[in-house]
């Protein structure tokens, strides 16, 4: 395929890492230029979107706004937040009915502040937490603010203490700390038994495709591309009208136009998405995605991001 310009949104499979994905899906295309939106842990499942070719330069213009379903495990805690770490404490849960937890789980939804797991990608200085971790070291990771907008309760089993529950929530929201924090009100500890994510970038569960593997042939069947306009669905387009538009774009000059206001029923939730709508999908003579621009005034376009610049 020459140039493939798009997304493949993945169901991850358990046991491989995001990264992992990426490099499967290098093989596929012939092409080093791919890139993922957003790590999944290796025992994680569910929606991964991965940008293909120039659709790299897009993902910071995709909703941040994820879904997840999972079940919490109360009574241990570990090293990791999650069942597959070094166990740090065994204690018996309390006697706990729906109606108790919806309303501890209440707390939790809004702006809420988060301290990520130690066994994570976040930065420090220059660093991902996790490589400082393994080697043993000590440090404190500073709380972040996120935003849960629904934590639902699906369901609830005393007898083996795990909850099943239902996550939208912004980007860079850790499931992980969520069940480590609920245990820690709860008085037993919590980690993470089971995480799958239904949502994200824009991408729903039902879009995803299975990680391509080798055929009998020891070929890869290269997957559908979900075509750049697809994914930019919840920005406000312009179109370019003539050949002297397309120049000025292509070279980096503001042009003028009246934008068409999207009227998708996409739901940007937080202020970090609904600042998409200051951008604008510009789409050339041939109704392909040549770039991004931005309103600078009434009218006036400025570019961001040109497919193909010249001069």
């Amino acid at each position: 395929m020459n140039n493939p310009f798009g997304f493949v949104v993945i169901d991850k499979p358990t046991g491989l890492t995001s990264h992992d994905c990426v490099n499967r899906l290098r093989r596929v295309f012939g092409i080093k230029r791919i890139g993922h939106g957003g790590t999944l842990d290796p025992a994680v499942t569910g929606v991964l979107p991965i940008a293909i070719g120039k659709a790299t330069r897009l993902l910071q213009f995709l909703p941040g706004t994820k879904a997840y379903q999972g079940i919490i495990q109360l009574g241990r805690t570990t090293s990791t937040d999650d069942i597959h770490g070094e166990i740090l404490t065994d204690k018996n849960w309390p006697q706990l009915n729906s109606i108790y937890l919806n309303k501890v789980l209440r707390k939790f939804t809004g702006n809420i502040k988060q301290k990520p797991p130690r066994i994570s990608s976040v930065h420090i200085k220059g660093e991902r937490a996790y490589k400082r971790a393994h080697r043993g070291e000590v440090f404190e990771l500073s709380s972040k603010e996120i935003v849960i907008h629904q934590l639902l309760l699906l369901n609830w089993n005393q007898d083996v203490g795990q909850l099943e529950i239902k996550v939208n929530c912004s980007s860079g929201t850790y499931i992980r700390s969520l069940a480590r924090d609920l245990g820690e009100i709860l008085g037993c500890g919590g980690c993470l038994a089971q995480l799958r994510r239904t949502q994200a970038l824009g991408f729903q569960e039902e879009q995803c495709i299975k990680l391509p593997n080798l055929n009998n042939n020891n070929e890869y069947e290269v997957p559908e591309i979900v075509e750049p306009l697809e994914a930019l669905a919840h920005l406000n387009k312009f179109k370019i009208r003539q050949q002297e538009e397309l120049k000025d774009w292509r070279t980096g000059r503001n042009i003028n136009g009246r934008v068409s206001q999207n009227k998708s029923s996409l739901n940007l939730q937080s202020d970090d998405d609904k600042k998409l709508f200051n951008f604008i999908a510009v789409i050339g003579l041939e109704n392909e995605l040549i770039g991004i621009g931005r309103c600078i005034e009434k009218e006036i376009i400025k570019p961001e991001i040109v497919f193909n610049a010249i001069g």
